[in-house]
């Protein structure tokens, strides 16, 4: 019992230790947690429906009623940004996962295979990644209609070729290392390789991009959801709030303001975050520090 608690308070200790060196670190952790406790508890924090309207009160400033006011249906900004983050979060994190699933494991299965393999699906990659972000995501949502779930297979495709690049660097390292080499020798299948060898090698490289990923991802579903495309009314949705109040800017500017600042904490705490992690499990940046 007494080397248990030892050890807890060593973690403990560890850990603050890590967060006092990492002050970006720190702040990302709290933006991020923020929002996911926004995201998750969206139904108990939020005071009114994101939905429901009040003709009376509507395009109100902030007040002890509606702490960031009201929009143009008298809906409640507040409320409406806590379900935005709930929908924003949610696209992201699929159309990341996606992006991972698929787009890293090609370029795992490149940087494995090498030749023949690794030259065609590092070419489909390429032509992905020749098409800008935002034009290759409204013409796969124009195919299969604006939706949640479309937007975050669109983000997603057009993320792909990212974590292709970015995996297949590192995986062609490992795969030429001599312990991948003697696994191959004891006849391990490909497939046992991959994902006892390959993969876990990956990790690091996985969490920094997958931070970064969702900062940037983030912002593409709220411009898709500006340009009316992506989250569909009336679900509330950070960049669809932005476009609606740009009409209202000098009667109530609060709606635009609001959500815009909601973009920006989201995006810039994802962004802390990636790159803390970066700085903390790159050995290379340890050793300069």
């Amino acid at each position: 019992m007494t080397t248990a608690a030892t050890n807890l308070q060593a973690t403990r200790s560890s850990n603050w230790r890590l967060l006092k060196r990492h002050p970006l670190l720190a702040i990302g952790l709290i933006l991020v947690g923020t929002q996911l406790i926004f995201a998750f508890f969206a139904p108990l924090l939020s005071p009114y429906d994101p939905v429901g309207q009040d003709i009376v009160a509507r395009l109100q400033g902030p007040s002890g009623a509606h702490w960031l006011g009201t929009d143009k249906f008298g809906r409640d900004v507040f409320s409406r940004i806590i379900f935005g983050y709930r929908s924003s979060l949610i696209v992201s994190g699929l159309s990341v996962l996606i992006a991972l699933l698929i787009g890293g494991w090609l370029g795992v299965i490149a940087a494995y295979y090498q030749g023949v393999a690794d030259r065609i699906i590092m070419r489909l990659m390429d032509i992905l990644f020749a098409f800008p972000i935002i034009l290759l995501a409204i013409g796969i949502i124009a195919v299969l209609g604006p939706r949640q779930g479309t937007t975050a297979v669109a983000i997603g495709i057009v993320y792909m070729p990212i974590f292709a690049r970015l995996l297949r660097g590192p995986a062609l390292v490992i795969a030429e290392s001599e312990y991948v080499r003697a696994a191959k020798a004891i006849g391990l299948g490909d497939l046992a390789i991959i994902f006892r060898h390959v993969i876990p090698n990956l990790t690091s490289v996985i969490l920094v991009q997958a931070s970064l990923s969702l900062s940037t991802a983030i912002l593409v579903e709220a411009s898709l959801s500006f340009l009316g495309i992506g989250t569909q009314p009336p679900t509330p949705s950070l960049g669809l709030m932005l476009s609606e109040g740009r009409s209202f800017l000098t009667l109530s500017p609060w709606t635009s303001i609001f959500s815009g600042l909601a973009i920006l904490f989201a995006s810039l705490g994802f962004n802390l975050l990636g790159d803390a992690l970066r700085d903390t499990l790159d050995p290379r940046l340890r050793g300069e520090r």
